[in-house]
């Protein structure tokens, strides 16, 4: 079964984005994280800021590329929704972290908190419906 089968295959709620508005979501938010993740990483590198400031920002960026192979490689519902929280998490972390330092980091970071909140409601809904009471 291909990964678009089995992905829609699933029990989700109604309002579950089509992947096409997940995808421009995306298109969005990538280009955001890139340059205010890589502010972080370079002010991290060059000692302007402490090394730990990063390091949500680090765990995040794994978390993030790890949810897609995750999700639709393993097809582990119970694995993703463990990843989306930690990506909800750090990012929240880092908000917090970057807040004395840099401000428009975390400012910034909003879209990206939002779409992650519902990315995560979604994910634990979608596991709710798939694995804990089918």
């Amino acid at each position: 079964m291909s990964w678009m089968q089995w992905y829609d295959s699933l029990h989700k709620p109604g309002w579950t984005p089509d992947p096409g508005t997940i995808s421009v979501i995306w298109q969005i938010l990538y280009p955001i994280i890139l340059f205010s993740f890589s502010y972080v990483f370079l002010k991290a590198f060059r000692g302007k800021i402490p090394r730990s400031a990063a390091l949500p920002f680090a765990i995040n960026l794994v978390a993030n590329v790890a949810f897609t192979p995750v999700f639709f490689g393993v097809r582990s519902l119970v694995f993703a929704s463990f990843d989306i929280v930690v990506v909800l998490v750090t990012l929240l972390w880092g908000m917090g972290m970057i807040w004395r330092y840099h401000r428009w980091v975390a400012i910034v970071q909003i879209p990206y908190l939002i779409w992650v909140a519902i990315a995560t409601t979604l994910q634990l809904t979608i596991l709710q419906m798939n694995v804990i009471s089918p």
